[in-house]
């Protein structure tokens, strides 16, 4: 069976070393994308007359189509924008056609086999439970009420993306327990949604900043090298 991938790229050399299906500007992208939705789309962030960013929403909001952002902007904001409104996937130009291609690949196997995050919950040994509060979960001095979809850090609440807040409830549901990036992208790939294991960095980076007193000097969202990431209480009550 033939893959449908739409290229929204408006530098017509690059978009002729990658293209299966090419638009060169955002008006033409957003029609194609919403009249033949393809298995996957490549998506620049700079187009003309309607910017990837806009195509990115518009087309999030309507459904779960797989998106690859490929722009020159590298920033960590950058990145975060791109995330937030729904991209699966991101790299920076200039880029090898061939890790694009596998990219791509990656992108439409998962899109195609689906993690559910209760499935993550199965993948270790069972760790100390998370105490209830709120109504929720609370590690140390971080309070996860997933029913009401609400996060708090003592008695500040916390905006989480539903990204962010997947992976965190997830982790609180188990603290100290340690969670591989392939475990924890389980939590971002429902609902047919694919994402790479270096979108949970981001989500992670981001989250640091939201709930930790030094983002730079951790004590609750912690990074266990070579593995993964682990929720615990921290050491120092920050």
């Amino acid at each position: 069976m033939s893959t449908y991938v739409l290229v929204a790229e408006d530098d017509r050399k690059q978009a002729e070393l990658i293209r299966r299906y090419l638009a060169h500007d955002g008006v033409t992208a957003l029609r194609e994308a919403t009249h033949r939705p393809p298995d996957l789309l490549v998506l620049d962030w700079m187009l003309p007359g309607l910017d990837g960013l806009e195509i990115c929403r518009r087309l999030r909001e309507a459904g779960e189509l797989p998106i690859l952002m490929l722009t020159a902007r590298s920033t960590e904001n950058d990145l975060l924008r791109g995330l937030d409104l729904g991209a699966d996937d991101y790299m920076t130009k200039p880029f090898r056609p061939r890790e694009l291609v596998a990219r791509i690949r990656t992108l439409l196997r998962r899109s195609h086999h689906t993690v559910r995050p209760a499935s993550v919950a199965a993948v270790s040994p069972a760790a100390p439970a998370a105490s209830g509060n709120r109504g929720g979960l609370t590690v140390g001095r971080l309070t996860v009420n997933a029913a009401q979809h609400q996060v708090f850090v003592h008695d500040r609440p916390v905006n989480c993306t539903p990204g962010e807040f997947r992976i965190l409830s997830t982790m609180a549901a188990s603290p100290d327990r340690v969670f591989t990036r392939s475990q924890l992208l389980g939590c971002l790939t429902d609902h047919g949604r694919t994402v790479s294991e270096r979108t949970v960095d981001v989500h992670i980076l981001n989250l640091r900043k939201k709930i930790e007193t030094s983002p730079r000097n951790p004590q609750h969202l912690l990074t266990v090298h070579g593995i993964g990431y682990k929720l615990t209480s921290g050491n120092n009550g920050a």
